[in-house]
């Protein structure tokens, strides 16, 4: 996959963990999208890094979707408990 394909199934994987994981975002819609992104990023790499599975099969792979996905919500969440409590005031 190139870096386009990752980008794309960022947004998509930010998209499923705010459905996931309603609430309140302190960083609205853009910041999700952010994190979906990055999350993308971060579950390809712990996937092939620390699962032994590489994620080069292709976009339409469950593993794929899933290692995003995951990484969404491990960084939304993470990004919740850092920063979640900066709106309320």
């Amino acid at each position: 996959m190139n870096v386009i394909s990752w980008i794309v199934l960022g947004l998509l994987a930010g998209v499923v963990a705010k459905v996931l994981l309603p609430g309140r975002d302190p960083g609205g819609l853009i910041g999700t999208t952010l994190i979906g992104i990055a999350g993308a990023f971060t579950g390809g790499w712990i996937s092939s890094t620390f699962l032994d599975r590489p994620i080069t099969t292709g976009f339409y792979d469950t593993a794929t979707w899933l290692s995003a996905i995951g990484g969404s919500l491990v960084l939304l969440i993470a990004y919740r408990i850092l920063f979640g409590h900066s709106r309320s005031r």
